[in-house]
């Protein structure tokens, strides 16, 4: 099975640590408005999918949602999130940690293109 969306182990450590404080979270892409292009974490509920949003699959339980649009330009590359130290975006609630969500990303092999048949 090929994956969309990965998380590293201080990525995966994280979620656990906000889940505890936040309840059951969901990621969201950020495109480029506001926070700049980085994943954001918010409370279930907080954050409102819509029919424009393509679920790519779960980190630390949680899903994890792009923009259809924004998906087209991606989709030939599996996500990786990963932590690094500083200020990311204000509406992300790992903001508080001193630390922040990153994507990093892999273009995925003509093994797993054909898999995932793109």
């Amino acid at each position: 099975m090929v994956l969309k969306v990965i998380a590293t182990r201080s990525a995966l450590d994280l979620i656990e640590k906000l889940k505890h404080k936040h309840g059951e979270l969901l990621f969201h892409q950020s495109g480029g408005c506001c926070d700049g292009s980085s994943p954001m974490c918010f409370p279930q509920g907080d954050f409102l999918i819509a029919e424009a949003d393509v679920l790519l699959g779960e980190i630390g339980n949680c899903p994890f949602y792009m923009t259809k649009a924004q998906y087209e330009y991606w989709k030939h590359t599996q996500l990786i999130i990963d932590v690094v130290e500083g200020r990311g975006g204000m509406f992300s609630v790992e903001g508080s940690e001193g630390v922040r969500f990153l994507t990093r990303s892999r273009v995925f092999n003509e093994e797993e293109r054909i898999k995932l048949e793109l």
